[in-house]
């Protein structure tokens, strides 16, 4: 039988309590905003703990106000990729305002953030008259900048995680005019925050260039939710930041901020931006309105600090959770299986939370992936923490 590999893999992960299915949320409970935390499936309600809407603007009216206003003004389809006629006023504006956000000279707008991370590094990964890219990344760097580092034609050296002394170490063996450090500004799922004023440090001290994947710190970190661009101090022009749009953002897409040389250099050599349809514009107009809302309303930063401390407070001090400076908390469990039970009996509590199993984390690892929202409220929490504490302990 062709392909037979197929089921039989299948029939392992299904074996190894790695067995994936999608579940189809019939609807998202937005009866009072902001406070949108329920989400409906197969009939049943459950409190959302599993959501990367951090700062709770998924919904807002502000922002479908603003994306109706891009439906009428430019359609909901850019029609064709950037390089032919797909770039219009929409997404010029949304360029211009999170350079201005950024401090940034350029920026470029994707289709995801996966395509972001592969289009830099299979890009920038090419050997040039016999000179080599060189790439450093940190072990806990998401899959998309793991796939797209070793689907290039440079070197590639993974450091432990946030280790800045086997990091300098590296970089100290090599010589290359071409070296790129790169790191996940707060790591998907552990939730803990890269060591950015050293890995700044380390960029200025080894003549290299500094990429950091802001997908889960964009909107989150600095007084106007800035991101890793409000760490650091340096020399901007040889720092990218990498951000999705459908995370705190709350709209859909990524973009990617740098100088001007490499953002021509892109719009010439990048692939996955030559040849991908342009997002929306009505998205791309909308995106404006939630960034504006992020500049504003630091307030929803200042309640996910006050109610994952709630959280952190409200825990049986038994429970392994891994230390975090965001809205992201891990709770290790370990086993696959045991896992898998934890979500199910916390589900029948009326409260979604997903195991996250490897390849996602390393084995041994599998975890409850909690996110704390600012849309989230202090009985919820406090409900999730006393579930837990029965479902643990």
């Amino acid at each position: 039988m062709a392909f037979e590999f197929i089921n039989d893999n299948l029939l392992v992960q299904k074996n190894a309590s790695r067995y994936r299915q999608r579940v189809c949320i019939q609807q998202v409970n937005t009866d009072s905003p902001p406070q949108n935390t329920k989400i409906v499936m197969n009939g049943k309600t459950y409190i959302n703990f599993s959501s990367n809407d951090y700062l709770g603007l998924n919904n807002h009216p502000k922002i479908n106000q603003a994306m109706q206003e891009g439906i009428d003004k430019f359609g909901i389809c850019s029609s064709s990729s950037n390089l032919v006629t797909g770039f219009n006023y929409a997404h010029k504006a949304l360029e211009d305002k999170i350079c201005e956000w950024l401090n940034k000279p350029r920026c470029l707008l994707f289709s995801s953030g996966f395509a972001t991370n592969e289009a830099i590094f299979k890009t920038l990964g090419q050997t040039i008259n016999q000179s080599k890219t060189h790439f450093f990344l940190d072990k806990l760097s998401h899959a998309s900048m793991i796939d797209g580092a070793y689907a290039s034609k440079a070197s590639v050296k993974r450091f432990a995680h946030n280790n800045m002394a086997q990091l300098a170490q590296l970089l100290s063996l090599n010589d290359s005019p071409n070296k790129l450090i790169a790191s996940e500004g707060i790591f998907s799922m552990d939730g803990d925050q890269a060591k950015l004023t050293r890995l700044e440090a380390l960029t200025k001290q080894h003549n290299a260039w500094l990429y950091l994947d802001d997908a889960h710190s964009i909107g989150l970190i600095g007084n106007q939710g800035q991101g890793s661009s409000s760490v650091l101090k340096g020399d901007s022009e040889c720092h990218i930041i990498m951000a999705t749009l459908g995370k705190a953002i709350a709209t859909s897409g990524a973009f990617l901020a740098c100088n001007e040389v490499l953002h021509d250099y892109l719009i010439n050599f990048a692939r996955h931006y030559i040849y991908s349809t342009a997002i929306s514009p009505a998205i791309a107009w909308a995106t404006i309105q939630s960034i504006e809302l992020i500049q504003q309303e630091k307030w929803r930063r200042d309640k996910i600090v006050e109610l994952s401390q709630l959280f952190i407070n409200e825990l049986n001090g038994n429970i392994k959770i891994v230390p975090s400076d965001s809205s992201i908390h891990a709770i290790i469990i370990g086993n696959e299986q045991r896992s898998l039970e934890v979500s199910e009996k916390l589900k029948k509590q009326g409260l979604w939370l997903t195991a996250i199993r490897p390849p996602t984390v390393a084995v041994g690892t599998s975890r409850l992936r909690v996110t704390i929202c600012a849309n989230h409220n202090v009985n919820e929490i406090k409900l999730l923490a006393q579930c837990l504490n029965k479902a643990l302990i």
